[in-house]
C-alpha cells in the first residue's frame, strides 16, 4: 500500500506526483512533527539521493580513519527510510520513478511494480524522458488512476489498460531512420522506435505502417584468470519484440531446427545447447518441441517473447591478457592486451575498459599502443583510482594494446600490487550474437493477411566481463 508515488527530473524537479494516503514526518528543533505536505518530503528524498555519500558520516569516518578501508561514492539504495517513512526508488531513462510508505511493504513487489509503471508510460509515451511525460501527463495521470487505486495495484499491462484509457498520446520522439543491410533484409533496433502504442481503436489505422521489431539480446558474465583463461562463462538472453501489427494477427516465430534445451554438451556437439527457457504467458509450445516453431499474438508495447541462458563452453569475442612489471622501487608498468575474436565484418562499439589502480599512486602516464584508424582515448580518473580506455570502435579480429606506467609515493610491496585490478570491460557488438540462436522466419499465420514490416537485430552485450590481475 502506497502513500505516495512521484516522478522527478534529474535536476529535482517533480514531474509527476500522486498523493493517496500520505502521512510523513521531519525533524524540527530536535523533535519529530507530523508533515502532511508532499512537496516537502519530495525535495527532502531528492536531496537524500543526491548527497548519498556525504551523508553517510560512519562511511566518511572510516574512509578517513582506516588507510586499508576504501569505499568509492556510491548511489542511494533503492530502498531506504527517512523521518518515518519508507522510500522506494528506480532511475529509468534519466528520471527517479519513486514512491513512499509508512507501512511494512514488500521492497521486491514495489520495486516490480515501479519497473510496470515505467513500461506503461513508455509503451503509451513512445520514449520515456522528461518531455514526453510532460506533454502526456493528462494521459498518464489517466493511467495512474487505473493502475493504482487508493494506493493500491490494480491493472498493471499494457494491453489490459487500453480498454481504460480514453486520451491519446502526443508523440515526440523521432522514430529513427538508421537501418542496416543484412543479407537482403534491414535492421532496426525495438528500442529505438520511439512510437506509442496505440488508444482507442487506433491500431492499423490508415498512415501506420504495419510493422513488428526484434531484438535478440545476449548479456554476456566472462571471468578470466591472468593468464586470459576462461574461469566462469554464462549468457543471459532473451528475445524482445514490440509490435504495431494491424488486427493484432497470430504470428508464427521459428528458431534454429538443431536446437537443444536442457541438453549435455555431448550431444549438442555443434548445435545451440541452452540450460533453459521460460517464455512469455502469449506463447503457443504445441509445435516448439517438433520444430522449434513458437505461435503467439503479440500484445501491444514492448514484451519478452522468451528468456534463456547458457552455461556451456563458447567462444568469447574479447580475451583480455594482463601483465604487470616492477620497474624500479615504486614505479610499475601495466601492459593490457585486448584481443577481438569475434569476425572481421563484426566490431565491438563503445567498448570502456577500467584498470584500477593502487591507493597510493602519485601520477599515471597511459598510453594506448596499437589500433591505427580506431578513435580510443585513455585517461585517469584520481577519484576513482582508476584508468579508463575507450574505444569507440574495435574492429573484428585485431588487437590493441594499452601500457599504463605507475608512479607511486611509497615503495611497491606485495599488497601494492594485488591492489591493481581486476580489470573490467563493458561494449556492445550490433548484428552479432554468441550463441548463433537465429530466427529462422517470422511471419504471419496462414489467413492472418498482408505480410508485415519486420525488422530483426541482433545484439551481444557485456554484463560482467572481468579478468583477475
Amino acid at each position: 500500500m502506497l502513500s505516495s508515488f512521484f516522478v522527478l527530473s534529474p535536476r529535482g524537479d517533480t514531474v509527476i506526483q500522486r498523493e493517496y494516503r500520505f502521512n510523513s514526518s521531519e525533524e524540527k528543533g530536535g523533535e519529530v512533527v507530523v508533515v502532511k505536505d508532499l512537496k516537502a518530503c519530495i525535495e527532502a528524498f531528492h536531496r537524500k539521493v543526491r548527497f548519498w555519500a556525504d551523508q553517510d558520516t560512519n562511511l566518511q569516518s572510516l574512509t578517513k580513519n582506516n588507510d586499508d578501508f576504501y569505499q568509492p561514492k556510491q548511489d542511494a539504495p533503492p530502498v531506504f527510510s527517512l523521518h518515518g517513512e519508507t522510500y522506494i526508488h528506480i532511475k529509468r531513462g534519466g528520471l527517479i520513478f519513486a514512491c513512499s510508505t509508512p507501512y511494512n511493504v514488500s521492497p521486491g513487489s514495489t520495486l516490480e511494480l515501479l519497473n510496470k509503471i515505467a513500461k506503461v508510460f513508455k509503451d503509451y509515451c513512445g520514449t520515456l524522458s522528461e518531455e514526453a511525460i510532460r506533454k502526456n501527463f493528462i494521459l498518464l495521470y489517466e493511467l495512474l488512476d487505473e493502475m493504482l487505486d487508493y494506493g493500491y495495484p490494480q491493472v498493471t499491462s499494457t494491453e489490459g489498460l487500453k480498454m481504460y484509457v480514453h486520451n491519446t498520446p502526443i508523440p515526440t520522439a523521432q522514430v529513427a531512420t538508421e537501418s542496416v543491410k543484412m543479407g537482403g533484409g534491414k535492421t532496426k533496433s525495438a528500442n529505438s522506435v520511439h512510437k506509442p502504442v496505440s488508444v482507442g481503436g487506433q491500431r492499423g489505422k490508415e498512415g501506420n505502417k504495419n510493422e513488428i521489431f526484434v531484438d535478440i539480446l545476449e548479456r554476456l558474465n566472462v571471468l578470466f584468470s591472468p593468464n586470459g583463461y576462461v574461469l566462469n562463462s554464462s549468457i543471459d538472453g532473451n528475445i524482445q519484440m514490440k509490435s504495431y501489427l494491424a488486427g493484432n494477427p497470430e504470428l508464427r516465430l521459428a528458431l534454429n531446427e538443431d536446437l537443444v534445451v536442457g541438453g549435455k554438451e555431448e550431444e549438442g556437439y555443434g548445435k545451440v545447447v541452452l540450460d533453459d527457457l521460460n517464455f512469455n504467458e502469449c506463447v503457443n509450445l504445441a509445435e516448439f518441441d517438433d520444430s522449434r516453431t513458437l505461435t503467439f499474438y503479440p500484445p501491444d508495447g514492448e514484451f519478452v517473447l522468451l528468456n534463456y541462458r547458457i552455461t556451456n563452453d563458447f567462444r568469447v569475442p574479447f580475451k583480455m591478457l594482463p601483465a604487470v612489471t616492477e620497474l624500479s622501487s615504486n614505479k610499475l608498468e601495466v601492459l593490457l592486451t585486448l584481443r577481438n575474436e569475434i569476425p572481421q565484418a563484426n566490431y565491438g562499439a563503445n567498448v570502456q575498459v577500467r584498470v584500477p589502480v593502487p591507493r597510493n599512486t602519485g601520477t599515471v602516464f597511459c598510453e594506448p599502443v596499437g589500433g591505427e584508424g580506431c578513435e580510443q582515448n585513455a585517461e585517469y580518473l584520481a577519484n576513482e583510482r582508476k584508468v579508463l580506455w575507450t574505444i569507440k570502435k574495435f574492429p573484428g579480429s585485431t588487437e590493441m594494446t594499452i601500457k599504463i606506467k605507475l608512479s607511486l609515493d611509497t615503495a611497491c610491496t606485495s599488497q601494492t600490487r594485488k591492489e591493481i585490478g581486476p580489470v573490467s570491460m563493458n561494449f556492445e557488438i550490433p548484428m552479432f550474437n554468441v550463441s548463433n540462436l537465429q530466427v529462422r522466419y517470422l511471419r504471419i499465420a496462414e489467413g492472418g493477411g498482408k505480410a508485415p514490416f519486420r525488422w530483426v537485430r541482433y545484439v551481444t552485450q557485456s554484463s560482467s566481463y572481468v579478468c583477475r590481475m
